[in-house]
């Protein structure tokens, strides 16, 4: 069941943030029913940024789809506040510029496309693509085309960002540019953001909580708080010492 609270944006003393309570999931498939989640439980308060990390296939994307209401569970309960996806892949529309890729959610409530892009103009110049408003995603660097799609993720205006292993496809300079980066914009915006990641050391460093999850059927096997002030730098022994925990959660060696 997914349950999504009756609210305006700015009433942030309702807001519940992310819960998941006991959920479920399984497909049919043709080899099968493949059970993904198995009661797992998951809690963001508003704010925080929780970040999840497990092996592949045990239903992380699901996980961030059931929170989104893109999909519903088999048993359990979902309570959201709206939140919007910001997948693996950037998903820019080729035919548009930056400025009108980021702003497909203003458009979407009927904004007009002048408008729209003034009111995406402090936004681009802030998010480092100052002068780039009007090319297409293949002009584009990778970390800038994932630029514009956390733009349009924050432009939907929803509370709750579920970010899908969003620099995945960067490579490693750029990617520990990119975590920078976002840290510092979720310091000046604050969200309730579910960030599920392969990277521990990203999980560390952007995390206020770690959640590991087992093997497929994912189940929750650790919550590891992460209580150290920002920005964090990765050769801290403090997180050196977290990134080993949760790679004995993983039950893997660093």
């Amino acid at each position: 069941m997914i349950e999504a609270p009756v609210q305006g944006p700015h009433d942030l003393h309702r807001r519940v943030g992310v819960w998941v309570e006991h959920v479920s999931r399984s497909f049919v498939t043709k080899r099968g029913v493949v059970h993904t989640l198995d009661g797992i439980s998951l809690r963001a308060v508003p704010g925080e940024i929780v970040a999840v990390v497990g092996p592949s296939g045990c239903g992380k994307t699901t996980l961030l789809e059931l929170i989104c209401g893109l999909q519903t569970p088999d048993a359990g309960t979902v309570r959201c506040d709206p939140a919007a996806l910001m997948p693996q892949r950037d998903l820019l529309l080729p035919w548009l510029s930056a400025v009108d890729n980021a702003t497909l959610a203003l458009r979407a409530r009927g904004i007009s496309r002048d408008q729209a892009r003034a009111d995406a103009a402090p936004w681009l110049e802030r998010f480092g693509l100052a002068g780039f408003e009007l090319a297409r995603p293949a002009r584009l660097s990778g970390g800038m085309r994932q630029r514009v799609s956390f733009l349009r993720s924050l432009l939907a205006g929803k509370p709750v960002l579920a970010l899908d292993e969003p620099f995945a496809s960067l490579d490693a300079i750029t990617r520990a540019e990119m975590q920078g980066w976002l840290d510092r914009v979720l310091s000046s915006e604050p969200r309730t953001v579910v960030l599920v990641t392969h990277d521990v050391e990203e999980a560390v460093v952007l995390g206020d909580r770690v959640v590991v999850l087992s093997p497929r059927p994912g189940r929750t096997v650790a919550e590891i708080d992460v209580p150290l002030s920002r920005p964090r730098r990765r050769t801290d022994p403090a997180v050196v010492a977290l990134r080993e925990r949760v790679y004995e959660a993983l039950g893997v060696g660093a």
